[in-house]
């Protein structure tokens, strides 16, 4: 499947898609992080976008998800401190990233929450039916998300929320840090000491049994409600939990307080355990040491030092900000002397007389900087032009002087009207500039969906055209089986199914009867380890699986059992089981085990094909009356095991009968009862009578012998150099 991861970096994202990539599935992630943040390896494509961003539907078209997972509250890329912009922002993405999810109807949306949208006091186990009760502007934002995702579910769209109680783990970062577990480590290496409320319980979750639980949700063919709680549903006191945290931090001790902590909510899985199952795995008794452990090991990355320092460069950066502030109107005011000095030296002159140094400074502003700077400017010219004609006049005439007016209304005009105009000039250059980058990034994005689109189809045609495990290759090499003879092609689908899984050591048992299953063939002795003959019913877990026509991975690496198996059905009746070994353990994953039930339909069709010829011709085969085969079918049969024996993939002796005192006939009966049903009689162009011992080393073929002269019927092996 493709699944679409939307979220930040974290230690959960980490985890979930090693799961996704370890089970066959193709990861792509969507993050509103920066290109240079680096991805894990095991991501299929990488989208750097902001969930809001116009480009996710051509994001969406191209990767085409069958299930998208949205991070929600625990994405480490929201900053909350912010408070309602990140919240705006937070739902205006998961609405973008719905809306265009609905509109291209592209598989199943998943949409994490936790417990903290509930933040009242509860006496019990929350249901999912609870309304939500959330204070905190961030608990708001992730309740408002689960209403959105409700209201899509209810018009039809599968749109599942799933809560997640009290979601704890080693955290890569400070931002992901927040699970209460995280809180008490940190508190206790700022403080010495963790505070806690001892009447309260909590229910723990870790990361990785959250993943399993999300795997099976990922995976699940239908979902029956909108609306799920995974929880533990172990709970602990908070008291223990902090003790576990204090035994890995020194000298941190544990301090009752009943008034310090709200009541932790406690979330009902009643509706998930039922559909799904609940198996816990990590316990808190041990991954709360070692998340508190790994938060001391790398404290600088989580420990928020205070300090009175903190204070002063804040007050020096405010500090910086006004002095950088003022620098504009200490240069007006310092051009404000020259150029009243310039009007009071040429006021006499008869050249320069006329000409006004108040106008060319105030214009000189408002068109560097302004119409704030105009306006300062104005104000220091009139006040110039006011104190200089109080040395000539008195105060009264300058004041009800009308040229006064005049010349201060002139003034503020132009200054004025040009530091608008400035202004405005400036304030469309800047939204031209805006607009310009902004269809700059557009094309950038487009550019980066189209080239992430092209690199894709590129990877998946070379997939399709160049890969071993694609359909079109899988045909290819299991389709040579039909050249071979009918007695050779299983023999030979030992050699298919080895360079199909990439695997040195490959067996095929023929199931004899409904209990025990032969070596027909094997690929190395590694393979043949199990032996010539197993009772596979007692191979419990083995038997298990194939007997639900499912493919056995030994996920434990028992050494009792293969590492894959799978068995091959005619009728409702196994046939055969294939089994592999030397497979790696990065690669015994579902889409391996989809790759054998594939190749093992492929063989089938060759091996029917083969049987349905041999029982036409069987009448023909055999000398009338009994079960000795003629000299052509017993030599084509000899030819076949002798080859497959030569390229190691089976071991057989021939052994050759003297001429006794009984008929051939009445020897045949008495020689069959004595062999198994994989050993065969016949003729070759001597005219005397021999038996195949299929799977027989030479030492049991010697034994075999010993049994059949002392049944009276002397005989031999044909030695190699006679064969």
């Amino acid at each position: 499947m493709n699944i679409l991861l939307v979220g930040s970096k974290c230690r959960f994202l980490q985890l979930l898609t090693d799961k996704l990539d370890k089970e066959g599935h193709r990861v792509f992630l969507l993050t509103a992080e920066d290109k240079s943040v680096r991805t894990s390896k095991k991501i299929f494509e990488t989208y750097h976008f902001a969930y809001d961003n116009p480009c996710i539907r051509e994001v969406l078209e191209g990767v085409r998800p069958d299930v998208t997972v949205f991070m929600g509250a625990y994405d480490t890329g929201f900053l909350w401190g912010k408070g309602s912009s990140t919240a705006s922002a937070y739902t205006s993405g998961l609405f973008q990233l719905l809306m265009n999810e609905t509109a291209g109807n592209v598989g199943r949306f998943l949409y994490l929450s936790s417990e903290e949208v509930f933040g009242g006091e509860y006496t019990q186990d929350i249901s999912c039916e609870e309304n939500c009760a959330a204070y905190t502007v961030r608990a708001q934002a992730i309740a408002a998300g689960e209403e959105l995702c409700r209201s899509y579910f209810n018009m039809g769209y599968e749109t599942i929320v799933l809560r997640l109680d009290h979601l704890y783990g080693e955290p890569l970062t400070g931002a992901e840090a927040r699970d209460i577990c995280a809180r008490m480590s940190v508190e206790g290496l700022e403080t010495g000491e963790i505070r806690v409320n001892p009447h309260n319980r909590v229910a723990l979750l870790h990361y990785s049994d959250a993943v399993e639980f999300l795997y099976a949700v990922i995976t699940a063919k239908k979902m029956t409600y909108g609306v799920y709680q995974i929880s533990s549903g172990e709970t602990i006191s908070v008291r223990s939990a902090a003790e576990f945290v204090a035994a890995e931090l020194e000298g941190v001790k544990v301090v009752e307080d009943t008034g310090r902590e709200r009541m932790e909510p406690v979330l009902s899985n009643q509706r998930f355990a039922e559909e799904f199952g609940i198996r816990i795995v990590h316990k808190p008794e041990t991954e709360i040491g070692r998340e508190a452990a790994y938060i001391r090991q790398h404290a600088s990355s989580f420990v928020r030092t205070q300090s009175r320092k903190k204070g002063w460069s804040r007050f020096g950066e405010r500090s910086r900000e006004a002095v950088r502030a003022m620098i504009p109107f200490a240069e007006n005011l310092l051009c404000f002397l020259p150029f009243f000095l310039l009007n009071n030296w040429m006021a006499g002159s008869a050249y320069f007389q006329n000409i006004d140094f108040y106008l060319l400074y105030v214009l000189l502003f408002a068109i560097t900087y302004g119409q704030q700077q105009a306006t300062f400017s104005s104000i220091l010219a009139v006040a110039g032009y006011l104190a200089v004609q109080m040395y000539q006049r008195s105060g009264f005439d300058v004041v009800l002087d009308v040229n006064t007016y005049i010349w201060i209304a002139q003034l503020l005009i132009l200054g004025l009207v040009i530091g608008y105009m400035r202004d405005r000039l400036h304030a469309v250059e800047e939204e031209e500039r805006h607009e310009v980058d902004f269809l700059s990034r557009q094309v950038e994005d487009i550019s980066d969906v189209n080239g992430s689109n092209v690199r894709i189809k590129e990877i998946l045609s070379n997939q399709i055209v160049n890969q071993n495990d694609s359909f079109g290759k899988l045909y290819e090499i299991t389709s040579s089986l039909d050249k071979y003879e009918p007695s050779e092609v299983l023999f030979y689908a030992a050699e298919v199914l080895a360079k199909l899984m990439d695997s040195q050591d490959v067996a095929i048992y023929t199931v004899a009867n409904h209990s025990y299953a032969r070596l027909f063939s094997a690929t190395s002795p590694k393979a043949r380890m199990l032996g010539n003959s197993i009772h596979y019913v007692q191979m419990e877990e083995l038997y298990e699986k194939l007997r639900e026509k499912k493919v056995f991975i030994n996920k434990t690496m028992d050494e009792r059992y293969p590492l894959m198996a799978d068995a091959i059905y005619s009728e409702d009746e196994m046939q055969l089981i294939l089994m592999v070994w030397g497979i790696p353990w990065e690669r015994m994953t579902l889409g391996q085990a989809n790759m054998l039930t594939v190749i093992g339909y492929l063989i089938q069709n060759a091996v029917v094909r083969a049987n349905r010829y041999l029982s036409a011709l069987e009448q023909q085969r055999y000398i009338h009356g009994t079960r000795i085969l003629e000299a052509d079918a017993f030599a084509s049969l000899v030819k076949a095991y002798l080859n497959a024996r030569e390229k190691k993939l089976t071991e057989c002796a021939l052994v050759v009968f003297e001429e006794g005192e009984i008929s051939r006939e009445e020897a045949a009966g008495v020689l069959s009862g004595m062999m198994r049903q994989s050993d065969y009689l016949g003729e070759l162009s001597d005219g005397k009578m021999y038996a195949l011992l299929a799977n027989t080393s030479a030492e049991d073929a010697g034994m075999v012998v010993e049994r059949f002269r002392s049944a009276g019927f002397p005989c031999r092996m044909k030695e190699e150099m006679e064969l």
